[in-house]
């Protein structure tokens, strides 16, 4: 991971782990914004958000328990309230008294149930690409599309974890290789996934615990029942951008904007506007 200007690195003890969060902008009156990440990775994917967003505000982007670098026990099973506490408590020990919370993929899923768990705490919500899956297919993606990894000395893993990343951007899902399953999206470049595969092999026999968990999570019985202000966005080019509409229904009092996504710098800013607005107009 190449150095990132105005980026910072911290960790925050909690009793058996270690919670590494990435940080950028200053207080100034406004809501911290808290970001979730997706899986299988870090906030290290977030990071163009994180800048774009830490213009006029504090922004902390914790790496969920068991990605990343955040090491600590992860019981087999865990459940999305599990991940939740973990982050609630980390987010207790930065001394986070209210705050703002965005969630995409896998993240989205826990900052639902932060939401609902701590809705005194919480400002508003933004939720980015949200998988609905049908029952079959989410029997399928539990048994095919995260499964644990053991280390092994003729190192197999590396390689699996290579194709894994590298799929994930040509395929939905990315072990179904064919014409049906292609996604309209252009390979990123060598650097970037090489990147994302760093991050993932950091935790390889863990990886698969908060995705297991944000697979399973009741999106449908949970997300009606959120009492604080929430938005859905979505990029286009999202493979879950076939749920949004659904989503949107979902989501109480109906809030939902398509978004550029953050692939590009402009980009980025765009989306980064849209949640600004959000967040702002809740605050005037």
């Amino acid at each position: 991971m190449s150095w990132q200007p105005g980026i910072h690195r911290s960790f925050v003890e909690l009793t058996n782990a270690q919670i590494h969060y990435r940080h950028a902008g200053e207080d100034n009156g406004r809501n911290p914004l808290v970001m979730l990440h997706a899986s299988p990775a870090s906030s290290a994917g977030l990071v163009p958000l994180i800048r774009a967003m830490s213009t006029d505000r504090r922004v902390i982007a914790p790496d969920t328990l068991g990605n990343g670098d955040s090491v600590g026990p992860i019981p087999e099973g865990a459940d999305v309230g599990f991940f939740a506490d973990r982050l609630a408590s980390a987010l207790d020990a930065l001394g986070l008294v209210k705050y703002d919370l965005y969630g995409t993929h896998t993240g989205a899923s826990l900052a639902t149930e932060l939401a609902l768990r701590h809705p005194q705490r919480v400002g508003a919500l933004v939720l980015d690409g949200v998988g609905l899956y049908p029952e079959a297919f989410q029997r399928e993606l539990l048994e095919r599309y995260a499964p644990a990894l053991t280390l092994d000395h003729q190192a197999s893993y590396l390689m699996w974890v290579w194709h894994f990343v590298r799929d994930t951007f040509m395929y939905w899902p990315w072990y179904r290789l064919d014409r049906a399953h292609r996604r309209d999206n252009a390979l990123p470049s060598a650097e970037v996934l090489h990147a994302k595969v760093v991050e993932v092999l950091k935790a390889a026999t863990t990886y698969h615990h908060a995705y297991r968990a944000a697979i399973s999570y009741d999106k449908r019985g949970r997300i009606p029942a959120l009492k604080v202000p929430t938005l859905a966005v979505c990029a286009r080019s999202d493979m879950l951008h076939i749920y949004f509409e659904e989503l949107c229904r979902l989501v109480p009092g109906g809030r939902g904007a398509w978004v550029e996504g953050i692939q590009t710098p402009e980009g980025a800013a765009a989306t980064a506007a849209q949640i600004r607005q959000f967040l702002d107009d809740l605050s005037a």
